[in-house]
């Protein structure tokens, strides 16, 4: 999803026609840990129970749009944005580390004509348009020109050539597959690829996905969160077509099943922290109100037709001036036709705190 992610197609045209328009808004758009420990240990001097020290930890990132905390920044900021969402809200990455009592910032920024540079301090590597191990992401482009889509396989090189192996303070979020998903759908759409061709290519993508978090493992991680891709098919690009939707709810769910047989396979499912964004999606759209959304998959709450005026028609360049309402961030689930909003990353990243504090006890 890199932007990738829960999608990063517009297709407002007939099905044929689509297949451009599709990647015109594709180009646009997959522990720092503080666990609070409560013991009464009956001896305080004021007979309260005493405190725990929290335990600490370090957050390591890789991924797409749905995770990248800034890669772009340098252009995106120009006109206000910075990452995939409501900006200048937080991707849930950021809150999970902000959560357990740490910052994530980018280890690689640039892009979109910015020069690339890399950041010995940054722990973020996930890349809006990331593929798994394909170089050629969502709206990639040689030279730093486009995004630079980096894939989460060499993502995880880049950090192990930096830092070498991981330790036990490190909790290691791993979440992709979307931008595969969505440039495979977009071949079907356009008629260069079977929709068998492509469940194979989807295929394919999640058994690697495995592979690269069992190197996380074997190099050291023992805290390490691993999310299937969200449903891609019920968010407003997914809506605005029923043929669409299904396709991209199919090949998502064809993704998902692969990763978890190949996790299963690997023997390795158990070591990790499985987080189910695809069934986190459905349940927030089936209680949306209940959740503090006022507008579920029916509109954006970045305004499209103003940021069309901007570099891009993408939640990357989103701000409150190109909000659909001045409080979208929290009263819509998505920034635009694929991208979670400030409220629904914060809800995703509640999830993921409270699976990580449980495996944690």
């Amino acid at each position: 999803m890199g932007a990738n992610d829960w999608g990063t197609y517009h297709w407002t045209v007939p099905m044929k026609a689509r297949h451009q328009s599709l990647f015109d808004l594709v180009r646009s758009g997959l522990l720092c840990v503080t666990v609070a420990l409560f013991a009464a240990c009956g001896g305080g001097d004021d007979g309260k129970p005493a405190v725990n020290p929290p335990l600490q930890f370090q957050v390591v990132s890789f991924g797409d749009s749905i995770s990248d905390v800034g890669t772009y920044a340098p252009v995106a900021q120009l006109v206000g944005g910075g990452r995939f969402t409501t900006n200048p809200g937080q991707v849930w990455t950021q809150d999970v580390a902000n959560f357990f009592g740490g910052t994530l910032t980018a280890a690689q920024t640039g892009g979109y004509g910015a020069p690339v540079r890399n950041h010995a301090d940054g722990l973020g590597y996930a890349q809006g348009g990331a593929r798994v191990t394909d170089p050629n992401g969502i709206n990639f482009k040689a030279n730093g020109l486009g995004a630079l889509t980096v894939p989460i396989a060499t993502q995880l090189q880049n950090h192990l050539s930096a830092h070498g192996n991981f330790n036990d303070g490190q909790l290691v979020l791993v979440q992709g597959g979307g931008s595969d998903i969505l440039i495979h759908a977009d071949a079907v759409v356009g008629g260069s690829e079977t929709l068998g061709d492509a469940n194979q290519a989807v295929t394919l993508a999640a058994q690697q996905l495995a592979a690269i978090v069992g190197k996380i493992l074997q190099s050291g991680a023992k805290h390490v969160v691993v999310s299937n891709v969200g449903n891609i098919g019920v968010s407003p690009l997914g809506v605005s077509d029923n043929s669409l939707g299904s396709l991209l709810t199919g090949m998502t769910l064809t993704f998902n099943s692969a990763l978890t047989n190949a996790l299963q396979t690997a023997g390795i499912q158990n070591q990790v922290i499985n987080i189910d964004q695809f069934g986190f999606i459905n349940d927030v759209l089936a209680h949306f109100k209940e959740k503090g959304f006022q507008v579920s998959n029916t509109g954006t709450g970045c305004n499209l037709q103003l940021l069309s005026k901007e570099i891009e028609v993408s939640s990357l360049f989103c701000s409150p001036k190109t909000y659909t309402v001045p409080d979208a961030d929290q009263t819509y689930m998505f920034a635009d036709e694929v991208h979670p909003t400030t409220h629904l990353h914060a809800l995703f990243a509640t999830l993921v705190e409270q699976a990580v504090q449980a495996a944690s006890k």
